[in-house]
């Protein structure tokens, strides 16, 4: 089994919205290592989540970092909102522009960390020629835009593949990459997206959806 640090970033989307700082405050104190955020639009994805506003409320009730995942198009537009919001990372889909590389480097002199999202379809090869603009690359386990959805095995591979990549490219000297998953992630999941070559485990309802925070945050971590 692979002996990188792991970590576990729990999705805001799977929360009470009703009381949202206390879940924050909850999960951070949980043990929690980012917090997840998940940005839709209604028009990328099925669904409408939140924006930058809802970010910077939250910003105050823990100091963990804020992964802010867009699935928003265009999303160019908004990357200074988020940044200024306090996301300490910004993670854009491929297709939610014309140049992917131009986002990368507009995320970057913001002052913020860069990522990419591969959705189930989306091919490795989007983010080949943009690996030294990357901080982290995001395998959706699942189709985006719902919460509690089941894992798609298929994706095993494609995390295999982007941590030979990844792996790659830091032995040429590249900087280090973190490779996240999303999805499905649970206590019996977490095992297989590690072994594939995961460090990073998004996990919704399999936090929030548990009574004991800490717990849930524990069985992922240990069973990882």
């Amino acid at each position: 089994m692979p002996t990188r640090p792991i970590r576990v970033a729990p999705s805001l989307l799977a929360a009470d919205f009703a009381r949202l700082g206390e879940e924050v405050r909850a999960v951070a104190a949980a043990g929690a290592d980012w917090l997840h955020l998940d940005i839709m639009d209604g028009h990328f994805v099925p669904n409408i989540s939140f924006g930058p506003g809802l970010v910077k409320a939250l910003r105050k009730h823990a100091a963990i970092p804020f992964d802010v995942h867009l699935m928003i198009a265009p999303a160019d537009p908004y990357l200074q909102a988020f940044a200024e919001a306090g996301a300490d990372l910004i993670s854009l889909h491929p297709e939610a522009g014309a140049h992917l590389h131009r986002s990368l480097q507009t995320i970057r002199g913001l002052g913020r960390k860069s990522g990419v999202v591969l959705n189930p379809a989306t091919p490795v090869s989007a983010v080949e020629n943009v690996l030294d603009l990357c901080d982290l690359i995001l395998v959706m386990s699942v189709n985006p835009g719902f919460g509690g959805q089941s894992f798609i095995a298929s994706q095993l591979g494609k995390i295999a593949i982007l941590r030979q990549m990844i792996d790659a490219h830091v032995a040429q000297g590249g900087q280090e990459i973190a490779l996240q998953v999303d999805g499905g992630v649970t206590a019996e999941t977490a095992p297989r997206c590690i072994e594939a070559g995961a460090d990073v485990l998004v996990a919704g309802t399999a936090v929030f959806g548990k009574p004991d925070y800490a717990a849930a945050i524990a069985a992922i971590r240990g069973a990882a």
